[in-house]
């Protein structure tokens, strides 16, 4: 299997959700700002977002795959459908015991979530109604992300990558067209989270019976393999989801703030996910399986190889881009959420969450490639101690920014407890051996050095005032936006071919 061709693919499929979901973002800016309804909706998604990033791109999977792996790769179809049908039904009933309960228990989640709401009823009771309908989409995303984990193992990494883009279509209809169907009008913004689980998971399960692997109900609590991914997934939930704890935490930071700061930090985190999906994410995802078959093959070089090149195609492309979002933090935001009730100020405000979190972009991408170094190997424990210390550091940030910074600072501590994360598993993996740097890397620091120069003298130097990006037209934004993306990114990897990188030195093959 070529690695960097699966990358690409899943890569493109990231980009295309991505891109839908500036769509779904720009509408619900344009059709409700923020303001008093926003910051309800978005902290009531916040709680099973956090599960789906959990469970999709997190814990969940990093249990599972590499027992889906070892039972693929030495017990056989038979024991690996049976694994699959007991994990699926022990997990569908948790599922929905935890739904029932959330719903139930919602008035209390919210009270914990956001505290600060709690002074304001009219606030308080729309979060608590909004939460009631979206937390269900727990049990369809979590079911989604299982048929997602066993198709990628089994190297259909596409149709795992385009399911995201269903919940943003569902997002874009029920906001343009929906709204005014619904009282309150938000609520239409829940009723398309539901509806968007529930296709998420329905466009999967054919693909499952493709290969043979559609789950059937199979109850089994003592099932040697369900109970080693449950073990597992304990620490895993906490150890592989630090940043998205930190993120919970900061909401309750922010709901104490003045009003509008969670949605800012949400549009900022958005921008922030654009690479983060495209690129970490993406990595993860091709990177977790690969390992796994490495480890249960017993190739360690190799094991070690694979990780070389995810960090360097990491740093490549990971480090320019959170220089462009730098520099270029008032374009995108201007011109993507500058509309309707999204005004100047909301510019402004979240332009500052966004130049804080591209402190740490690099390290929020380079812990999605180094946290499977660990979890293939079935090893839970170190990145668990690392998390926890990252946590600790990250609410000791937050106290010392959120005063003098506000939201930013919040934003600014999430970020760099992301590149203290990403240290120390980087010096665990080189203290345990399980990662020997290949040689060139000197060589290869120094390249990417000048090129991210050239790129962010040009990329500054044409940005233009603020001014024109508060009120220039929308076509015009955009048009001169995208000649900038364009250019750096042509100067960016033209400087680099001039100085010897090719495309063929990052291919890298795994077998199947």
């Amino acid at each position: 299997m070529n690695l960097l061709k699966a990358l690409a693919t899943v890569s493109s499929m990231t980009l295309l959700s991505r891109i839908l979901g500036f769509v779904r973002d720009a509408a619900i800016a344009r059709a409700f700002g923020a303001g008093l309804a926003t910051d309800a909706f978005f902290v009531a998604f916040k709680l099973p977002n956090l599960l789906r990033r959990i469970f999709a791109e997190g814990a969940f999977s990093q249990a599972f795959v590499p027992v889906l792996a070892e039972y693929k790769n030495r017990r056989g179809e038979a024991a690996t459908k049976e694994l699959v049908d007991r994990v699926a039904t022990v997990l569908a009933l948790a599922l929905l015991v935890v739904t029932i309960i959330g719903v139930i228990a919602a008035p209390v989640i919210v009270f914990l979530s956001a505290p600060g709401f709690s002074s304001r009823p009219e606030k308080f009771q729309t979060t608590v109604d909004l939460l009631r309908i979206t937390f269900p989409y727990i049990f369809f995303i979590s079911l989604s992300s299982l048929a997602g984990a066993v198709l990628n193992t089994w190297s259909r990494f596409s149709v795992p990558a385009f399911t995201p883009t269903l919940l943003n279509v569902s997002f874009i209809v029920f906001a343009l067209f929906l709204v005014p169907y619904f009282d309150p009008p938000v609520m239409a913004l829940a009723a398309a989270v539901f509806v968007g689980g529930v296709l998420q998971l329905a466009f999967q399960l054919p693909f499952l019976a493709q290969i043979g692997m559609f789950p059937k109900l199979r109850t089994d609590w003592r099932d040697e393999g369900v109970i080693r991914i449950l073990k597992q997934m304990g620490p895993a939930i906490f150890g592989v989801s630090v940043g998205q704890i930190s993120l919970l935490l900061n909401g309750i930071f922010a709901s104490f703030l003045i009003t509008g700061s969670v949605s800012w930090l949400y549009y900022a985190d958005r921008l922030m996910e654009f690479p983060t999906g495209i690129l970490g994410v993406a990595l993860g995802t091709i990177l977790l399986p690969s390992l796994s078959r490495t480890h249960a093959s017993g190739t360690p070089e190799e094991y070690s190889r694979l990780l070389d090149w995810g960090l360097r195609l990491t740093l490549l492309l990971a480090a320019p881009a959170a220089l462009g979002l730098a520099i270029l933090s008032v374009p995108l935001v201007a011109t993507l959420f500058q509309h309707g009730e999204f005004g100047a100020n909301d510019v402004e405000m979240t332009r500052r969450a966004l130049m804080a979190y591209s402190v740490g972009l690099l390290g929020l991408i380079l812990v999605k490639v180094l946290a499977p170094g660990f979890y293939a190997r079935q090893d839970i424990r170190t990145p668990v101690r690392i998390g926890i210390v990252t946590l600790v550091v990250t609410q000791l940030l937050n106290l010392a920014f959120v005063i003098p910074l506000g939201h930013a600072g919040l934003a600014l501590a999430i970020g760099l407890g992301a590149c203290l994360n990403a240290t120390l598993l980087y010096r665990k993996l080189r203290e345990k051996n399980i990662y020997l740097p290949q040689v060139g890397w000197g060589k290869f620091f120094g390249r990417l050095g000048v090129a991210m120069v050239a790129m962010g003298i040009v990329l500054w130097l044409l940005v233009g005032p603020d001014a024109f990006w508060h009120h220039g037209s929308v076509w015009g934004r955009a048009g001169r936006l995208t000649g900038l993306v364009a250019l750096g990114a042509a100067v960016y990897f033209a400087a680099l071919w001039l100085m010897g990188f090719r495309l063929r030195d990052f291919q890298k093959r795994s077998a199947h």
